[in-house]
């Protein structure tokens, strides 16, 4: 994810921290540091990172069953409103997606117990008031413990509320998924959370929680971009890569001169170039490239001292929608096309949105002509 950086690499698994993070470990330093000074301000920031650590243990409890299930994780980004696991590719059974998104919630009230035990052990037998009391207490090693204990049951509990794309909308999605079809769930199940969303949303105002607004927005927006999604998913899974290249692409030579692209660039409107010596793939050269060349202002270059060597290879055979999921997950732009061994084209992120475009409108036309035609026989 853009602007992020990563913190550390567990099981393979990047975690990442998010520009906007720093705001939530404001609130924190705000809500202790009003009534208790500077020592309540450094308390605040602190509890806030142990409770991140809690939602790095939330997230890899998904994660390392998505693994385990065989399906690829990037990376955990870490969030003003909780973390995001980023998969290569989605549950491709509805037992699976089931068993991912249960084990977050499952992990934060494990969580809640150990720190339930800890307490218990340190400050002796706990009650419900004692429990509800420990954010309205002073800085202590104690009230850190009754709050952590809170935080993580809150965390647990919110994560179940059936509001997709949250774990509990995702659980829900996997239980229609099991009488129904996928798309069918996650249509059902994104409209689901979009209402809870609206009803948060005004629960989060009407109380001047903006944190929670916030959070309705999040999943509102969620939401949709996965309905959205699934529509793409059904109309590129119609399509394979070797349907979407392009097979009369302008091919570039090792001895060619940056010079010869941008001439190239503005006369075919070409934007990427495969670099070829015989028959074999030496790199991509693309117009980011070239432009990061010009702006240097070091003169004329070879195209293989500005190519990428390290290209992203796709079977002609994959289906275009396993591309461009595979193509974003790993934050590559321009995919070499290719039949075994043989280099066929390349394919760009923004062909395959032109793909869809077409798909889409073919589609469309399809369902007006048959529309049309019932209504005449009817």
């Amino acid at each position: 994810m853009r602007s992020s950086w990563r913190l550390a690499r567990v099981a393979g698994i990047d975690i990442r921290i998010h520009a906007t993070f720093g705001l939530i470990l404001l609130l924190g330093a705000l809500q202790w540091g009003v009534p208790y000074g500077a020592r309540g301000a450094a308390f605040g920031v602190l509890v806030m990172c142990i409770l991140f650590a809690c939602v790095v243990l939330h997230e890899l409890g998904h994660s390392l069953v998505a693994k385990r299930l065989g399906l690829p994780v990037r990376e955990i980004v870490l969030l003003p409103i909780g973390g995001v696991s980023r998969m290569e590719r989605n549950a491709q059974r509805p037992r699976q997606e089931l068993a991912i998104a249960a084990a977050g919630p499952l992990v934060s009230l494990a969580v809640a117990l150990v720190f339930l035990l800890i307490t218990g052990a340190t400050i002796g037998p706990l009650t419900g008031e004692t429990l509800l009391s420990g954010p309205a207490m002073a800085p202590s090693a104690r009230t850190a413990l009754l709050w952590l204990v809170g935080a993580n049951a809150i965390l647990a509990a919110f994560n179940l509320v059936p509001a997709f794309p949250m774990d509990g909308g995702r659980i829900f999605r996997a239980l229609l998924w099991m009488f129904t079809d996928f798309a069918t769930a996650t249509r059902i199940a994104s409209g689901v959370g979009q209402f809870l969303a609206v009803g948060l949303g005004i629960v989060g105002v009407l109380h001047g929680n903006f944190l929670l607004a916030l959070v309705a927005l999040f999943i509102f927006l969620g939401a949709g971009q996965e309905r959205a999604e699934e529509q793409v998913h059904i109309v590129l899974g119609t399509l394979k890569v070797g349907d979407a290249y392009n097979k009369h692409a302008i091919v570039l030579a090792p001895g060619d001169l940056v010079s010869q692209v941008v001439t190239y660039i503005l006369t075919s409107h070409q934007p990427d170039f495969a670099v070829m010596q015989g028959g074999a793939l030496l790199g991509v050269v693309t117009r980011a490239d070239v432009l990061k060349q010009m702006a240097s202002e070091t003169g004329d270059a070879y195209v293989t001292s500005v190519m990428k060597r390290e290209v992203l290879k796709v079977d002609a055979a994959m289906p275009l929608d396993e591309v461009r999921q595979t193509m974003m997950a790993r934050g590559e732009r321009v995919a070499a096309v290719c039949r075994g061994e043989a280099y066929l084209g390349l394919v760009s992120l923004e062909d395959i949105a032109e793909a869809l475009l077409v798909v889409a409108f073919r589609r469309r036309q399809e369902e007006r002509r048959e529309a049309e035609h019932r209504s005449l026989t009817s």
